[in-house]
C-alpha cells in the first residue's frame, strides 16, 4: 500500500497506526494482526484493549467448554490479561452424555485457571464479570460441585482456583464491579475479606451468587464497601444484619439490589433472617430510590409471600417454574402492594409436555382476573411477559387497552392463549386475526403472540445473571 510521495504505510508513526486501528472491532484487529509484526506490535498496545468480553462452550452441536477453545483463550489472556481493565466471561451450558460433562469440566478449571493467572498481578482491572455455568444435564441429573472431586483428585486445582481469586482481589486498586455467578465453589466466604482498601473503597457493584454454597457476602464485609450502589446475591443469603448495615449513615445509598430465590434451596437456607418490614423501611428511608428485582425460580407462594414485605420497593419481578405454580394470592398481593414502582412482571411455567387439562388459568372461579387487575393497578407497568398460563383473548385485549403505548413489551406465546367459546359464535371472522387486530389497536402499534418460546426459556440463572447486569447498568 502506498501513501502520497511514495512512502509506505510503515512509515507512519505508531501511535497513527493504534488510533486507526481503535475504529476496527475485536474480530477485526486479531485479524489484522496477522498482516505484519508492526501491525501485530501496534495491535497489542493496551489502549486497544479496554475490555473483553469471552463467551466459551458454544461449539459444534451445542457443547460446551471445548480443549479447542484453551489455546486461543490462553493466547488472549497472555496478550491482556495483565492490563485489561474490564473481563467479561460466560460459559456456556452443556448438554450431553456423562462422558462429556467429565471432558467439560476439565476444561472448565482449566480455562478458569488459565484466566486468574494472567489477571493475578492487574492492578489496572476495573470490572470483572465471571458466570460459570456448568449445570450440564446428564443421565443421572445436574452436575453440581460434588462431581469436582471426581475431576480434581486432592482439590489441586481448586484450591489454586480460589487463592489467585483472592489474589486478584488483594492487587486491584480500582475495582468498580464485581460479578461471580455459579463458578463452583471459586468464592467462599472469606474472599472479600483478602479484597485491598482501595478497591473496597471504589467498589460499586457486587453479585456473588451461588445457590450450593454458604452466604458469601459477610455483614462485616459488606460494611467495608462504602461506596456500594448495587448489589446481587441469594435472596436467602440477604439478612436483617446486611440491610441495617447498608442503612447506615456512612453508606452511600443503594440504587439497585436483585435477589434470587430458589425454591430447592430453601430447606437448607429457611428465610426466618431476612429483612423484616422494619429493616426494609429503614433502608428505603436511607436510599430513596432504590429499585428491587426478584427473581423467584420454583417457589411456593407461601414463601414469596412472606418475603414480599410493603415496605419493599419492587420493580420487577419474575417468576419461572418447573414443577410449582404462581398463585391467585400472590399477584393480587404484587399489584396491591407494588402498584407505584412494578415496571416488568414476567410469568413463564416450562413444562417438558403439555397435559390434557392444559395451562392452569388464574381467573378460576371469579370475575376478575387477576393479569388485568395487574395492568389496571401498576401504573408504571412497561413489560409483561407470559408463557404457561392461560390467558384469555378479551383480557388480553383488556390489558393492551389500559396499558396502552405505555407498555412497551407484551409477549405471550400463542399456545398460552385461549379463546371463549361463547364469544366465538358471535364472531364470523377468524378468532386469531380479530385478537391481533384488536391488541394491536389497543397498544398503538402492530403486535402479534409470540411464537418463539425459546425467547423466554433459556436457562434461568443466565437469565437473572443477565437480566441483574443489565439492571445494575442502568443507574
Amino acid at each position: 500500500m502506498a501513501l502520497y510521495g511514495g512512502v509506505g504505510a510503515s512509515a507512519l508513526p505508531s501511535e497513527l497506526i493504534v488510533h486507526i486501528f481503535s475504529f476496527l472491532s475485536a474480530r477485526d484487529k486479531l485479524r489484522a494482526s496477522a498482516v505484519c509484526s508492526r501491525w501485530r506490535e501496534c495491535l497489542f498496545y493496551p489502549a486497544l484493549w479496554p475490555e473483553l468480553k469471552l463467551r466459551l462452550g458454544r461449539g459444534t452441536g451445542g457443547a460446551g467448554s471445548s480443549s479447542d477453545e484453551t489455546p486461543k483463550l490462553e493466547f488472549l489472556m497472555r496478550k491482556f490479561g495483565s492490563f485489561v481493565r474490564e473481563l467479561q466471561l460466560e460459559f456456556a451450558p452443556v448438554e450431553g452424555y456423562p462422558v462429556r460433562w467429565r471432558d467439560s469440566l476439565n476444561n472448565y478449571l482449566e480455562q478458569v485457571l488459565c484466566v486468574l493467572r494472567s489477571l493475578k498481578n492487574n492492578r489496572n482491572l476495573q470490572k470483572l464479570s465471571l458466570y460459570g455455568d456448568t449445570c450440564i444435564l446428564q443421565e443421572e441429573g445436574i452436575l453440581d460441585g460434588t462431581h469436582l472431586t471426581q475431576m480434581d483428585q486432592g482439590g489441586k486445582k481448586m484450591k489454586e482456583i480460589k487463592q489467585l481469586f483472592e489474589e486478584t482481589l488483594a492487587s486491584s486498586r480500582q475495582l468498580k464491579w464485581l460479578s461471580s455467578a455459579f463458578m463452583l465453589g471459586m468464592v467462599t466466604p472469606n474472599s472479600l475479606s483478602t479484597m485491598s482498601n482501595l478497591s473496597a473503597n471504589s467498589l460499586e457493584h457486587l453479585s456473588l451468587l451461588d445457590n450450593q454454597a454458604p452466604p458469601l457476602i459477610p455483614s462485616i464485609e459488606l460494611g467495608r464497601l462504602l461506596n456500594l450502589h448495587s448489589l446481587a446475591l441469594d435472596f436467602c443469603d440477604f439478612t436483617s444484619e446486611m440491610c441495617q448495615v447498608l442503612s447506615n449513615s456512612d453508606h452511600m445509598p443503594l440504587h439497585r439490589l436483585s435477589l434470587v430465590l430458589h425454591g430447592t434451596v430453601l430447606h437448607n437456607k429457611p428465610l426466618d433472617i431476612t429483612p423484616g418490614e422494619v429493616d426494609w423501611q429503614a433502608l428505603v428511608r436511607h436510599s430513596a430510590n432504590l429499585r428491587v428485582y426478584i427473581m423467584a425460580l420454583d417457589v411456593h407462594s407461601q414463601d414469596l409471600l412472606s418475603v414480599l414485605k410493603p415496605s419493599l420497593p419492587l420493580e420487577r419481578i419474575h417468576f419461572d417454574s418447573y414443577s410449582t405454580c404462581a398463585s391467585e394470592a400472590a399477584l393480587d398481593l404484587i399489584s396491591r402492594q407494588y402498584c407505584k414502582t412494578l415496571s416488568h412482571f414476567i410469568l413463564v411455567r416450562d413444562l417438558m409436555e403439555r397435559d390434557d387439562t392444559g395451562f392452569p388459568d388464574l381467573s378460576d372461579n371469579r370475575n376478575e382476573d387477576p393479569l388485568v387487575l395487574l395492568a389496571w393497578r401498576c401504573t408504571h407497568l412497561s413489560l409483561l411477559i407470559i408463557h404457561g398460563y392461560t390467558v384469555w383473548a378479551h383480557n388480553l385485549i383488556a390489558i393492551s387497552r389500559l396499558r396502552g403505548s405505555n407498555l412497551k413489551v407484551l409477549a405471550v406465546s400463542e399456545e398460552s392463549i385461549d379463546f371463549d367459546q361463547d364469544q366465538l359464535l358471535f364472531q364470523d371472522e377468524d378468532p386469531i386475526h380479530n385478537l391481533i387486530e384488536e391488541v394491536s389497536l389497543g397498544l398503538g402499534r402492530p403486535w402479534n403472540p409470540m411464537m418463539d418460546t425459546n425467547i423466554v426459556l433459556s436457562e434461568p440463572t443466565q437469565h437473572f445473571f443477565r437480566e441483574m447486569q443489565r439492571f445494575s447498568e442502568g443507574i
